[in-house]
């Protein structure tokens, strides 16, 4: 049985995309008789990450990661954040006794980094280009995605789209919200970089509801009060609110996927978003969405879609064929490194 670490410095209690991808890929690669190993802040002291105190940052050093490594001895090592644990881990990952790296591209960290404080995207991406291009490959979800890594200098990269539990997300019957109608929704962090405002200050009918939590919270409470803002949610409750509601509206500008999106499909929602990346890799050539720089207009359109048809989108994302798609790539990059040094000797 191979044995695989997947290094992240995005775990629980935090709830969003990557958590939620990360396990449910850990769930499906045991299934395919891998064994699967975390590193992550739950192993350590951690101290909030500044003006974004959900997310831990992990108190340990380079010599207790090496040591925790050597002792799972992993035939794979995947780095899927690109935080403290995430570059300790690299840098014992690149000693000439361990088995290389692959890493996944998840957070335009770079955009995100420059809403909050004025550093230069090219600085950001300079780092991240060094951490992601010293791996044996770095897996991301979409085309956009790759096309617009590979032209900032980014090399080795490996498309690996994620999947949907449509065990969980599919429609339902029941009535979820007693608010006038139609309801529009939106489920994600509340933070800046998701463009919230720009959802939130449509002109629509019916409802608008979010569902989630982060810094920005409390701050567009105070300035939506018509808006219902019903925190986290998770399992059930999470996917009742989906299914209730009768249009997904997803902002973002910057995100590289949209697990929310998948997900919103998967429990019949017809989604309105920005033409960018991510909404426009799962919705582009499809009767699921509405893909329009009017996002109000591309809300109301969406109102006329058919259920079936966001099923029909979602139904072509499967966490089994995502399994897959990441152990080939793993195989593939572990054969390019024994090719590598062959070739050097």
């Amino acid at each position: 049985m191979k044995k695989l670490l997947i290094v992240t410095d995005a775990w629980r209690p935090q709830i969003n995309g990557v958590v939620r991808a990360l396990e449910w890929l850990a769930a499906e690669l045991v299934k395919l008789d891998m064994r699967v190993d975390f590193l992550t802040p739950q192993a350590f002291r951690t101290l909030p990450m500044p003006t974004y105190p959900e997310i831990r940052l992990s108190l340990t050093h380079v010599p207790e990661i090496r040591r925790r490594m050597a002792e799972i001895a992993p035939d794979y090592v995947h780095i899927a954040t690109e935080g403290p644990l995430g570059f300790m881990a690299r840098r014992c990952a690149l000693d000439l006794d361990a088995p290389g790296y692959t890493t996944s591209y998840h957070t335009r960290f770079p955009e995100y980094l420059a809403s909050r404080i004025p550093v230069p995207q090219s600085w950001s991406y300079a780092a991240l280009r060094r951490f992601h291009n010293a791996g044996l490959g770095c897996m991301v979800a979409t085309e956009t995605l790759a096309k617009d890594l590979a032209a900032r200098g980014f090399r080795n990269l490996m498309r690996w789209s994620l999947g949907v539990d449509r065990a969980q997300f599919h429609p339902r019957d029941g009535r979820v919200y007693d608010l006038p109608r139609p309801i529009f929704l939106n489920v994600g962090r509340v933070a800046v970089e998701k463009n919230l405002e720009a959802f939130l200050d449509l002109d629509l009918p019916g409802s608008k509801v979010v569902v989630g939590d982060g810094p920005q919270l409390a701050e567009l409470r105070r300035e939506y009060p018509a808006v219902h803002f019903l925190g986290p949610k998770t399992g059930e409750d999470l996917a009742a609110a989906y299914a209730g509601a009768d249009v997904f509206v997803f902002p973002s500008l910057t995100d590289t996927f949209g697990n929310v999106v998948v997900e919103a499909l998967a429990s019949g929602l017809p989604v309105a978003a920005f033409p960018v990346m991510g909404p426009i890799d799962i919705l582009g050539g499809t009767a699921g969405g509405v893909l329009s720089d009017d996002l109000r207009a591309a809300a109301l359109a969406a109102l006329d879609i058919p259920r079936d048809a966001a099923l029909a989108v979602a139904a072509t994302y499967d966490w089994r064929v995502s399994a897959l798609r990441f152990r080939a790539n793993l195989e593939e990059a572990q054969l390019r490194r024994h090719v590598g040094i062959t070739s050097t000797g």
